[in-house]
């Protein structure tokens, strides 16, 4: 079945997160509305500032260790241990293998039959970051050949590749906290111009080490002391910034795609070229990334009927995308981020937003996590039924990278 509104249907998912292992884990979890965070031994920060630096969402330095601490506990949203050890040493290959499994097994029962060519893509900002440490501070450097190998980001591809017979295009996509947007419009780049005929993505970042953990609490944008809905309040009064979070995601996306969870019709990218970390104050690149995704999809504004928000909780990210949801949609389009929830997961954000939204035109709902203060008067509150309007999906990552994509509910 070709997809509707000549868009790429997600026909197949699968998620490891802090919820644990597989797409149902997620579901449960957000509808719960209980964080994925728990309180960890090694992930304090005492004292140290969690302040706003004027950051994207994703950083802002001060320069300020004050109070670090390495021995408390702190709220951070790991991937628990888990997984099949043939995929790997590490859990970031066993995490990306099964998301990438349980996104395929889910296609095909879903109707999908792959093509001739199919391509993977992985959107991935660090990847076997514990492996590697493992590697410079105990093994001294000194490791089989085969578990060398295993560290590089082409091995689990090669090996999922492997396991499935696929001949396509294979690489990685990245683009800090936007990375699982830019790899689904890549995946349509290819789809639209033959280069294949179907496309596995997978988003993977199990980077929580205490060590960077650590660093991203002396940014200032990282709460870890606090229960997540008290730290971390997107769009509300309060808010002091991100619950960090771990998650791989996988999807199928496909022209034929069987019985689709969503209909991924178009999206547009930009670049801030303004700082390191800060969003350019005017948004002008923020803005166009907005209005050329409604274009590319061929859209108006008037169709839309949710912002699946970047929403770190970071005060200038969230004003900002709450200032484009004032300046360019209708008052009944409802706002929400779920980072409360998951938890704030790196290169693979936006891949489990997007996981969610998808899921949610499946089950019916939007999982919006419960409002605890003064908030926008936009943001979504718990459970919301979802209607047949489009999602609009942003991802601000860190250093200018402004990133968009609209989705529709299966026809």
């Amino acid at each position: 079945m070709l997809s509707p509104r000549g868009g790429i249907g997600i026909c197949g998912v699968g998620a490891v997160t802090g919820y644990g292992w597989g797409q149902q884990a997620l579901w449960e979890g957000l509808r719960t509305a209980k964080p994925a965070a728990v309180l960890t031994p090694g992930y304090g920060c005492g004292t140290g500032d969690t302040g706003d630096t004027g950051d994207t969402g994703d950083t802002g330095d001060t320069g300020d260790d004050r109070g670090i601490s390495r021995a408390e506990d702190g709220w951070v949203a790991r991937v628990p241990e888990g997984g099949d050890p043939t995929d790997g040493r590490g859990r970031f290959a066993r995490a990306m293998r099964a998301a990438a499994r349980e996104a395929i097994e889910d296609a095909h029962r879903r109707g999908w039959k792959e093509g001739r060519t199919v391509g993977l893509l992985h959107a991935v900002v660090l990847g076997e970051v514990e492996l590697w440490r493992d590697f410079y501070l105990r093994e001294h450097g000194d490791l089989r050949a085969r578990d060398y190998l295993a560290l590089m980001p082409s091995t689990p591809m090669s090996t999922l590749m492997q396991e499935y017979g696929f001949h396509g295009p294979a690489m990685n996509v990245s683009a800090m906290c936007a990375s699982g947007n830019a790899a689904l419009l890549t995946a349509k780049l290819w789809l639209d111009a033959g280069v294949v005929d179907d496309v596995v993505l997978v988003a993977t970042d199990l980077s929580l080490t205490p060590e960077n953990v650590r660093h991203f609490v002396r940014l200032g944008v990282t709460v870890v002391d606090t229960d997540p809905l008290d730290g971390c309040r997107p769009f509300q009064e309060g808010s002091r910034g991100f619950v960090m979070g771990e998650a791989a995601v996988g999807f199928v996306l496909s022209r034929r795609s069987g019985t689709p969870y969503t209909t991924l019709l178009g999206g547009a990218m930009s670049h801030d070229a303004h700082h390191a970390t800060s969003i350019d104050p005017e948004l002008t690149q923020v803005r166009r990334s907005f209005r050329e995704a409604l274009d590319n999809a061929g859209v108006r504004a008037d169709a839309v009927g949710y912002l699946n928000a970047h929403g770190p909780g970071t005060r200038q990210c969230d004003t900002a995308e709450a200032a484009i949801a004032d300046e360019l949609f209708p008052d009944g389009v409802g706002l929400y981020s779920v980072k409360p929830l998951v938890g704030h997961c790196q290169g693979a954000a936006a891949a489990v937003e997007v996981a969610v939204t998808a899921l949610g035109y499946e089950r019916g709902q939007v999982p919006a996590p419960p409002q605890v203060a003064r908030a926008h008067p936009r943001l979504l509150h718990g459970l919301v039924d979802v209607d047949d309007r489009l999602t609009v999906k942003s991802s601000l990552g860190m250093g200018g990278h402004n990133s968009v994509v609209v989705l529709a509910p299966p026809a």
